[in-house]
């Protein structure tokens, strides 16, 4: 964790704006310049007036460029998130953004790539030093876990177990990652997997386990091209990349892959407010056109196509999976230094450390559901 210089003052001090911004922070126990490790210390004038024009963008990309600083940023955005601050002002500049998310299809076949090659495509060596050992890049589970690898693969365990895989099955994994689901039930469950995904490199990557022998396919291709059926569906931290105007064609393409028996998990970051759209800074610099979905717009896709039988949250788990990320990142930054440079590293320390925060403040979660195309006889029952 860096080390932070007292902040220079006077920066807007007696500006409207900066007594307006003082007296906001002071309702979730945040000062200016103060002497906690969750106070915002301005380095450089301009950054209240930009976060109150831009939001999150503003705030982000002033962080990026070195012009404000706090110790704890996951604290910070804890504290900001949970007092509701962002819902106490409203950016002047971002009508376009919030229009554009609500109105267009910025999820489509073609705009799907962008994801992967901008976020995913960052490279295999910088995820492996981040991540745990199977470079498992979602939430992990840590009910009884006391490390991030025993997390994800209780986390992964957790999957298998819902979906009661069996020796012989076929499954599918959209949105498949760097393969650890497969591997992870191809090893201990005896199953053959397929698995969907638009990054080049997690596709390379998965040659690696088609050498162990594992009975694992990689394919680099949309979801919606996918038509063979499978005993068994998981979709692990991929539908936020799939936006609201694609969400029913998203559940038909999954209901024509499944088999009549079989069963579908579905794990997912989701908010609580379907009125709210994509912060800004995160579209911009780590998942552009993601979007997360509400429980109810989730139900609404799935009506007449899926019975819902189970719905777990344990989006608080997400918090520790990101600081122990942040952790890995911090401990092994030096190697990549020189590769992505200071920019890139207070780009990716504010996206840990800020989504962190928002999952401590259970302003966004993580969800798994369980379906089933007809609805399971005698009732599904929940293993955890």
């Amino acid at each position: 964790m860096p080390t932070l210089e007292k902040s220079p003052v006077g920066f807007d001090e007696d500006s409207p704006s900066h007594r307006f911004i003082a007296e906001l922070l002071a309702k979730a126990d945040i000062q200016l310049n103060g002497e906690r490790p969750w106070d915002l210390q301005l380095k450089a004038p301009g950054v209240i007036d930009s976060a109150l024009a831009r939001g999150n963008l503003g705030l982000g990309e002033s962080y990026m460029k070195g012009e404000w600083d706090a110790e704890r940023l996951d604290e910070l955005f804890f504290r900001l998130m949970r007092a509701q601050i962002a819902q106490r002002i409203k950016p002047t500049q971002l009508i376009y953004h919030s229009l554009r998310s609500r109105l267009l299809n910025r999820q489509t076949a073609k705009r799907a790539w962008e994801v992967g090659e901008k976020h995913y495509d960052l490279g295999n060596d910088f995820y492996a030093a981040m991540l745990d050992q199977r470079m498992t890049y979602t939430c992990g589970y840590w009910k009884n876990a006391r490390t991030l690898d025993e997390a994800q693969e209780a986390k992964l365990d957790l999957i298998c177990r819902k979906l009661q895989l069996k020796p012989g099955m076929r499954v599918l994994d959209i949105g498949c990652g760097w393969g650890s689901f497969m591997a992870y039930a191809a090893e201990h469950y005896g199953v053959e997997c397929v698995g969907l995904t638009i990054s080049k490199e997690q596709a390379e990557f998965g040659q690696r386990l088609l050498k162990k022998g594992l009975p694992v396919e990689f394919r680099l291709q949309d979801y919606r091209n996918e038509c063979e059926q499978f005993d068994r569906i998981a979709s692990i931290g991929m539908f936020e990349h799939v936006g609201h105007k694609n969400y029913r064609e998203y559940m038909s393409v999954v209901n024509r892959c499944l088999k009549d028996e079989g069963l579908f998990l579905l794990h997912t970051i989701g908010k609580n407010l379907s009125n709210t759209v994509t912060d800004p800074w995160i579209d911009k610099y780590i998942f552009p056109n993601g979007e997360l979905p509400t429980l109810g717009q989730i139900a609404e896709a799935a009506e007449t196509l899926f019975v819902i039988e189970d719905v777990h949250n344990f989006g608080a788990d997400y918090d520790r999976t990101l600081m122990a990320w942040h952790q890995n990142f911090e401990t092994h930054w030096p190697t990549f230094k020189t590769q992505y440079g200071e920019r890139f590293y207070r780009m990716w320390r504010y996206y840990l450390l800020i989504c962190a925060g928002a999952f401590r403040a259970r302003e966004i979660h993580l969800w798994q559901l369980v379906m089933s195309k007809q609805g399971v006889l005698g009732g599904y029952f929940r293993i955890s």
